[in-house]
């Protein structure tokens, strides 16, 4: 990652710093599994607090690593703070398994909106089954928004 970009390793621990201040990370129990320039990949594995009446994990949780993945995947473009603006999420099965995997990429970076596209894995038995697909628009911050989330008047 830095030996081929390295202009990157400084933006990489920035979101990483910034994910491990994630409260509801912790609480859901998700890991930042990958990440690059452009891509970020969450994962969590399979607990009961995270499952559905059914036994499948919830939509939320999909939901949450989605809306996570796109926002993250966003800010690694050129290392500004990123807020979700809206997602357009389809299940596509139920996610049972023994683990989710979130795969989000940015597909149009812009200084004010990006856009990026995630897909998400349960895995069951040790392959990979497609149980949902997202779009989202990502709001790109600049340092004068940001501080102003961060202490609102």
């Amino acid at each position: 990652m830095s030996e081929t970009d390295p202009d990157f390793a400084p933006i990489a621990t920035r979101i990483r710093d910034n994910v491990g201040r994630q409260g509801f990370m912790g609480h859901v129990g998700a890991e930042l599994a990958e990440l690059s320039r452009g891509a970020c990949t969450l994962a969590v594995d399979r607990r009961p607090e995270l499952l559905q009446q059914h036994g499948l994990f919830h939509g939320g949780v999909t939901a949450f690593l989605v809306d996570n993945a796109t926002t993250i995947a966003a800010a690694t473009s050129r290392g500004q703070p990123a807020l979700t603006a809206e997602y357009k999420l389809n299940l596509l099965s139920p996610a049972s398994g023994d683990r989710l995997i979130c795969r989000a990429r940015v597909i149009k970076p812009g200084r004010q909106v990006a856009v990026v596209a995630a897909d998400v894995f349960c895995v069951i038995d040790g392959k990979e089954k497609h149980t949902a697909t997202a779009l989202a628009s990502i709001a790109m911050l600049d340092d004068t928004q940001a501080a102003r989330i961060k202490s609102p008047a």
